[in-house]
């Protein structure tokens, strides 16, 4: 299946925003460090405007903190704000689970392409590629689920953040991500209820628990 989705350029607070979220995932800024909004405008080579666009981002999910008069401070992201999200996000994508695979609206034949998409990107280490379609077919089985409140609190997570941190630690097997939605699919595929819950919550519990190692 090829990738012919059509991506709109991302906006400079947007790339500021990746740059500074690899940063944060690969060590190079320590928790507790401040990030001086005129500094990393300078190095960017831009106004403070999209600076704190971003920063005010990874805010919203919890990469960083806003101290009134001192500025933006990175929090302990592995700690704290990572292992809260795929908690609620298991148990999320559990209860969409349930009502999804039941669902015969679901597309089973998209939710395959999304994870064959997702594995020619681990193939090329294509970090762009596996966070796209990874947010995607995730959010596929929790807009089937046709409950309004569970997309909404699914999709407040700021994901497409997250997910960008955990792609960006050091040692990610990419391959073995990708592959990690195979089984799912094929427990929905098969109608199996229960299976394509625990797989769905057993799914987050994995990235859980690698934050501990």
């Amino acid at each position: 299946m090829n990738d012919t989705s059509q991506t709109s350029a991302p906006s400079l607070a947007d790339r500021i925003r990746k740059t500074l979220i690899e940063r944060i995932a690969t060590g190079h800024y320590k928790s507790g460090e401040r990030l001086v909004e005129m500094r990393l405008a300078e190095e960017f080579g831009t106004s403070q405007m999209p600076i704190r666009e971003a920063l005010r981002d990874l805010e919203m999910a919890g990469l960083v903190t806003a101290k009134p008069r001192r500025g933006s401070f990175v929090k302990p992201f592995a700690t704290s704000a990572q292992r809260e999200i795929y908690l609620v996000r298991g148990a999320i994508e559990e209860a969409a689970a349930r009502l999804a695979t039941v669902n015969p609206l679901l597309d089973i034949a998209a939710l395959q392409g999304e994870v064959d998409l997702m594995r020619e990107a681990a193939a090329t280490r294509d970090i762009e590629k596996m966070i796209r379609h990874s947010v995607a077919f995730h959010r596929m089985i929790v807009a089937a689920a046709g409950n309004e409140l569970l997309l909404k609190l699914w999709d407040s997570l700021h994901l497409e953040i997250h997910t960008r941190v955990t792609l960006s630690e050091p040692g990610i097997d990419f391959m073995a991500a990708a592959l990690s939605h195979q089984p799912i699919v094929d427990a929905i595929g098969a109608k199996d209820v229960e299976l394509a819950c625990r797989l769905s919550r057993e799914h987050q519990a994995y990235f859980e628990h690698r934050l501990n190692v």
